[in-house]
Parts: C-alpha cells; structure tokens; sequence
C-alpha cells in the first residue's frame, strides 16, 4: 500500500475507532459502572504505554540520548502537560464521570456542550500524538501508535455515549456525539503532522510535547475519573493490562 495512503488512514483511524466503541449503545445502556472503569483504565494504560514508548523513548533517542538529550525531552513534557493545563482551566467544561465542573460557568452553555467540550479536551492531544508519530518518517511507529490511541478511544467512545443516554438524550444523538467527539483527533494528528514537518529541527521537543499533554490528561482526568466510584482496584488493573497490551504492540508492530 502506498505510504501516504498508510499515513491518511493511520491519521483518521483513532478518532473513527471512537464512534465503533459507541455502536453497543445501540443493544443496551446497562453496561455497569464497574465494566466502565476497568475499560477506561485499561485506555490509561495503553495511552501510558504509548506516551512511553512511542513518544518520550524516541525523542531522548533522536535528541542523541545524552544528558542533553533528555533536557530537551523533559521541557517538552513539562510545556505539553503545562499546554493542556491551560486550556483545561480556562475552558468551561464538565468532566463526564465525576461531573465536576472547570472553566468560566458564567455561559449558558447547555450540559450537553460542556460534555463536547471536555472530551475535545481530552481527544486533542491524542491526535496530535498520532500524526506526531507519523511525522517522524517511521511508518510502523506511526501506525503502532495510531492502533493503540484507536483501542484506547473504544471505552472511551461507550462512555461518553453511555453518559448522554444515562442523561436521557436519544440513542443516535449519543452516539453522534461520541463519534463527533472522536473526529477531533484528525484535526490535532494535521496539526502534529505539521508540526513535525516544519519544525523538523526540533522534533525530539515536539514529540516530547506530545507526550507531556497525554501525561497530563492520563493523570489529571481519566485515572481520577476511574477512580471516583468505588472500583479503584478494577481500574488499577485495567491500567496495568493496557499498559502490557500497548507495549506487547509495539514490540511486534514497531
């Protein structure tokens, strides 16, 4: 297959797979809070694993793997995570588990887009991370990093049409939402496509700044989220499994 045909597909594949994860919305709304949990910790742990292996690894290792090198690296990830911080603060939004609220409420956006607005939050920087992965002219990463967001985006996708069900909207406007909300990754896997080809320069920075904002939403919402309804240990686990799956893919796929 043609390589920017590979490219194309790996950059839209994540946020498409988020709307295939809605799809069981369709046969039933009585997926416990417990399944939900271990899912989304199982998401964690695959976006851990990917922020490890396919982000912060080779930019120490394409910055020459010296001290330097892991300088640069670690500015990158403190102004990703940084990045993200403020746009999660200053953006109103309400988280989709815990239904804590962040951002300016002085608007009178309804429930519905204070969801939209978080989950875009969160999709951004995987997306991002995505066509960063494909920037750096490696193919098998880019695609191994792509599969793995994409796995990831399934539980994420059920829960965020899960939530809309659960908040009495219609079945297909949930599931138009899910799949809506996962189509902000395309546009952030552009924008870190682009980023890497023209600041090529600096590519070890801009795929440790990839890797810096999914640390911060790992940390900041999901973990949190998953660990808000009593089933700390099932989410525990599911991060540790979708660490293991993440990493097995990017031995065989990498």
């Amino acid at each position: 297959m043609d390589k920017n045909i590979i490219i194309a597909l790996g950059l839209i594949m994540p946020g498409i797979m988020t709307g295939i994860g809605a799809l069981p919305i369709f046969a039933t709304k009585n997926v416990s809070q417990k399944m939900l949990d271990g899912m989304l910790g199982f998401a964690a742990g695959i976006m851990l694993a990917a922020t490890a292996f396919s982000l912060v690894l080779p930019s120490i290792e394409l910055g020459g793997g010296d001290f330097k090198a892991v300088m640069i690296t670690s500015l990158g990830i403190f102004f990703g995570a940084f990045m993200i911080d403020m746009i999660d603060k200053y953006s109103p939004h309400e988280h989709l588990i815990t239904k804590k609220r962040e951002g300016d409420m002085s608007s009178s956006l309804k429930q519905i887009w204070l969801f939209v607005i978080a989950i875009t939050i969160h999709n951004f920087p995987e997306g991002m991370a995505t066509g960063v992965g494909f920037g750096t002219n490696n193919i098998s990463d880019g695609f191994t990093l792509a599969l793995g967001i994409g796995i990831q985006n399934m539980p994420e996708g059920l829960a965020v049409a899960l939530s809309l069900a659960r908040e009495n909207y219609s079945l297909k406007f949930s599931f138009w939402v899910a799949l809506l909300t996962g189509l902000v990754e395309p546009i952030g896997a552009l924008l870190g496509y682009g980023l890497v080809k023209v600041f090529a320069p600096i590519l070890p920075f801009v795929l440790a700044l990839a890797g810096g904002a999914m640390l911060f939403v790992i940390s900041d919402e999901i973990i949190p989220e998953t660990h808000a309804n009593g089933f700390e240990r099932v989410s525990t686990y599911g991060i540790i499994i979708g660490f293991i799956v993440m990493m097995v893919l990017d031995v065989l796929l990498g």
